[in-house]
């Protein structure tokens, strides 16, 4: 079963509060690859430095370390950061020229096209060619999402797709079936706010720059994309237009006040308190309505697949963290040693089963006991979403002023402005940015 999922939300909600302290593992000495010995154990006495972010995979991989140095003699140490920190370490390292990390966790639709540009990555393609590691059990869309000119930057290790959540009770009192199609969606809002007792039929990000990979899945689903094969932008065309005029109706007309502040943690508390029939978001932070302890809605709320467009329900379908192996390390072949035993079946299946950390692996997600950990309609949507796009934002190097352009023009639509107007000035504005990439 082909999946892609995110992060485990009680572990990001920290993260978005501000970014935690380095935790280093005890200090080894590094240096070069040792020499190699006979046997079973080529790098045995290798020390790999490992940077990462704290985060559910980082949870859940920490006490696997001692299997993997015990059978390879390998040792890892691996440093833990905040998002922020986590890329601003890599940015100044790399930099600087002379650092000595081997393996490190990466965003790639967020970094990695600007880090491959800077010749920061080495290619995986030839560490994952192994056939017993078959690399063929990953989803699609997660090595797609992976893939920068045909270059591997990174193996994926935490995937997600766009869903929808919904309040069953609020569905069923109604008699409203679950929305299969963006227009049920729309009407199924319309009918189930009511503004007076504070109850709104849709709720999801309306932050200028975070909406944009959520509204991802609204645009493929209606047609459109970013840009098309010749990078032409495409943020003004009329399927763009309907997607821009849907998703800012949704949110002006049957969103809660304020939601052009709203990311997803402001989103999700608006759902998980009670107040919204239907959330759009990523997979990945199913617990936060889905947990007794941290949603007052966590036994009435349902997840299915996200609604079909005219051009069918097309939503992203994402790796959002992988594991990579910096150009200057000296330890190339130890690091992909690990990175083949982190990402391989029986890794993942003990990561994604008792951490919830949703992989990239058709062979685990197949495997009951890989899904276990996930609620049942859950994993049926998520499924649903194994042939998504593999990406949720343009693929382009500047993808956070990107974001910001293509956002500006969907938050007019959600103030009821003239959002023609606005895409128009968004797609001039973006084309200029296509073209000073080229």
């Amino acid at each position: 079963m082909k999946v892609l999922h995110k992060l485990l939300p009680l572990l990001l909600l920290a993260l978005v509060a501000g970014c935690a302290a380095p935790v280093a593992a005890p200090s080894a000495p590094a240096g070069g690859e040792a020499a190699a010995p006979a046997g079973d154990m080529p790098y045995a006495g290798t020390t790999l430095r490992l940077v990462g972010a704290n985060h559910p995979w980082q949870v859940a991989i920490t006490p696997l370390l001692a299997d993997f140095e015990a059978a390879t003699g390998i040792k890892v140490n691996f440093e833990a950061y905040g998002e922020d920190q986590l890329n601003q370490k890599l940015t100044t390292e790399f930099t600087a020229g002379g650092s000595d990390i081997d393996v490190f966790m990466q965003r790639p639709l967020q970094e990695a096209r600007v880090m491959q540009m800077n010749g920061w990555y080495e290619d995986l393609a030839n560490c994952v060619s192994d056939p017993d590691y078959d690399f063929a059990d990953f989803a699609d869309g997660a090595v797609g999402t992976e893939m920068v000119d045909g270059v591997l930057t990174g193996v994926p290790i935490v995937t997600e797709a766009e869903v929808l959540y919904y309040r069953k009770d609020l569905l069923e009192a109604a008699g409203i079936a679950v929305p299969t199609t963006l227009d049920e969606l729309k009407a199924a809002a319309e009918a189930l706010t009511d503004k007076d007792n504070a109850m709104y039929g849709f709720v999801a990000r309306g932050q200028r720059s975070p909406l944009v990979t959520q509204f991802s899945s609204f645009l493929y689903s209606s047609g459109g994309d970013w840009f098309d094969a010749d990078r032409q932008a495409t943020i003004n065309t009329p399927e763009a237009l309907a997607a821009i005029d849907l998703y800012g109706t949704l949110l002006r007309e049957y969103g809660p006040p304020g939601v052009l502040n709203m990311s997803w943690p402001q989103a999700v508390a608006i759902f998980a308190q009670g107040n919204a029939a239907m959330y759009t978001d990523a997979s990945s932070i199913y617990a936060n309505v889905l947990d007794p302890e941290l949603s007052a809605v966590a036994d009435k709320t349902g997840v299915a697949v996200f609604p079909a467009g005219p051009a069918g329900p097309i939503m992203y379908n994402v790796t959002s963290w992988g594991l990579a192996i910096p150009s200057g390390s000296q330890n190339k072949e130890a690091a992909c040693e690990f990175i083949k035993w982190a990402t391989s079946k029986d890794i993942v299946l003990k990561t994604q089963g008792e951490g919830a950390v949703p992989g990239a692996r058709d062979s685990v997600w197949a495997d009951p006991a890989g899904s276990a950990a996930f609620p049942a309609d859950w994993v049926t949507a998520v499924a649903a979403s194994s042939n998504g796009r593999g990406y949720d934002r343009p693929l382009v190097t500047a993808v956070t002023e990107a974001r910001d352009i293509i956002g500006g023009a969907v938050t007019v639509s959600i103030e009821g402005g003239d959002f023609e107007t606005a895409a128009n000035d968004a797609n001039a504005q973006f084309q200029a940015l296509l073209d000073g990439e080229q």
